[in-house]
C-alpha cells in the first residue's frame, strides 16, 4: 500500500516538523513494515500552472506541431511548440519555462525549433517523473475547473513535492489497505 504523506495528511493531524524518518517510525510501532519510501525526482527551477489561450496547428512538417500561446502568470503570455494533442484551447496544463531542470537533467531552455521561439515546456507526467504514462500533456483542467491560477508553482499541485511511504500489510490487517484504514491506525 502506497501511502502519499500528503494524503496522509488530509485525514491524520501530522505535526508541524514531523519528518518522513518519524511517521516511518510510527508505522513500524504501530505494526506495519515499511517497504520503501519513495522520494520523487527533484525538479529545479521554474515549473508553473498555465493556462492555453491559443493554439496553431504547424504544418509542412514530418508530425503535426502546435505552436501554444500560454499564460504562466505574467505580463504578456509565452509561446511554446508542442507536439502532444490532447490538450484544448482553456486548458490548464504545467509549464517548465527556461531554466527549469526536470527529472534526468533535463534543462529547458528558449530555442528556435520548427520555425517558432519555444520558450518553454509543457510537461508530461512521464517528464515530470510522476509516471511512465507519456500519451499527451498532463492537463489539470478545462476552462471553467477549480484550478489554481496561471504562475502558481506547480509542485504542490502535482504532488511533486510528496514523499509517499510503501508499506507491506498483512492479510490480517485488510483494513489497512486503504486512506481510511491507515489514518485510523495512526
Amino acid at each position: 500500500m502506497r501511502i502519499p504523506i500528503g494524503w496522509l495528511a488530509e485525514h491524520v493531524d501530522v505535526p508541524a516538523g514531523t519528518t518522513v524518518e518519524d511517521l516511518d517510525t510510527a508505522f513500524v510501532r504501530l505494526g506495519l513494515e515499511v517497504e520503501e519510501i519513495h522520494r520523487p525526482e527533484q525538479v529545479t527551477g521554474p515549473l508553473v500552472v498555465g493556462r492555453v489561450l491559443e493554439i496553431e496547428e504547424l504544418t509542412g512538417f514530418k508530425k503535426p506541431i502546435r505552436f501554444c500561446r500560454v499564460d504562466v502568470g505574467e505580463d504578456a503570455p509565452r509561446g511554446i511548440v508542442c507536439g502532444a494533442r490532447n490538450f484544448a484551447v482553456g486548458d490548464t496544463v504545467v509549464v517548465a519555462l527556461p531554466g527549469a531542470v526536470l527529472p534526468g537533467g533535463f534543462e529547458i531552455a528558449s530555442r528556435k525549433t520548427y520555425d517558432r521561439i519555444s520558450d518553454g515546456m509543457i510537461c508530461s507526467v512521464r517528464e515530470l517523473g510522476l509516471g511512465e504514462d507519456h500519451a499527451g500533456i498532463l492537463v489539470l483542467g478545462g476552462e471553467g475547473a477549480d484550478v489554481p491560477p496561471p504562475g502558481t508553482p506547480a509542485g504542490p499541485v502535482t504532488g511533486l513535492d510528496d514523499v509517499v511511504i510503501e508499506l507491506a500489510v498483512t492479510p490480517d490487517r485488510g483494513y489497512c489497505l486503504s486512506m481510511r484504514g491507515i489514518a485510523r491506525e495512526m
